[in-house]
């Protein structure tokens, strides 16, 4: 009786990590491979079926379930090679962040690889560019997000949607709202993590106000006035 295979159990965001692996044309194709070999294994595949449908052997399929199993989306990286140690290791990909959340240098209105490997020192353009890819960071493409810090937020946001959807009767209701957008504004820049473990660029719904008039609108919800 042969050996029975290791079970592979994912997580939402260890599924959604391997198949962004998947959607990427920049992934490498052995990264590829490993995370069409764990999703086949999840999706309870067996290891012989995985290996005839990919063109693998099937200790190939038992070596990467097995350190999936055990050290989970870290045990799909390559293991460090004999001889020269690694040059930039994590301890670089948290300086690059780090500046990113620092505005860039005078006369510049983002970040670029150039200016990152300049501020960076010791590091080249060419390996600043690799740890964003690796990480999923664009500093081409501006993003935005609100996270909010109040524990009732949910409850009141139901509240508010509520009364857009279902107005009283004979009543009106009108939503107002600031636009900071006319103004001289300063927005945070920076990163946010994703659960999936990949980083989100742009912009923080926090700014700092370098005017002093703003404009209210206010749109009547029922008629759209």
């Amino acid at each position: 009786m042969g050996k029975r295979a290791t079970v592979i159990e994912l997580t939402d965001a260890e599924r959604a990590s391997l198949e962004s692996r998947l959607s990427r044309t920049t992934t490498q194709h052995r990264y590829v491979l490993r995370a069409q070999m764990v999703l086949a294994a999840a999706g309870g595949e067996s290891s012989d079926g995985i290996a005839q449908r990919l063109g693998v052997r099937r200790a190939t399929v038992s070596r990467w379930r097995t350190r999936f199993a055990r050290d989970r989306l870290v045990g799909l990286e390559d293991r460090p090679r004999p001889g020269q140690p690694r040059k930039y290791d994590q301890t670089t990909d948290q300086r690059v962040l780090a500046l990113l959340d620092e505005p860039p240098p005078a006369g510049h209105s983002r970040w670029t690889g150039t200016l990152l490997a300049a501020a960076l020192g010791a590091v080249p353009a060419d390996q600043v560019w690799r740890i964003l890819r690796r990480l999923g960071i664009s500093l081409r493409q501006t993003k935005s997000w609100c996270v909010s810090t109040d524990p009732d937020f949910t409850s009141k946001a139901a509240d508010i949607v509520g009364l857009y959807l279902n107005p009283p009767e004979q009543a009106v209701v009108l939503c107002m709202d600031e636009k900071p957008s006319i103004q001289a504004l300063q927005r945070a820049q920076g990163w946010l993590r994703l659960p999936n473990g990949k980083a989100l660029t742009g912009a923080s719904h926090e700014y700092q106000r370098n005017g002093t008039t703003t404009l209210f609108a206010a749109l009547e919800v029922a008629a759209a006035r």
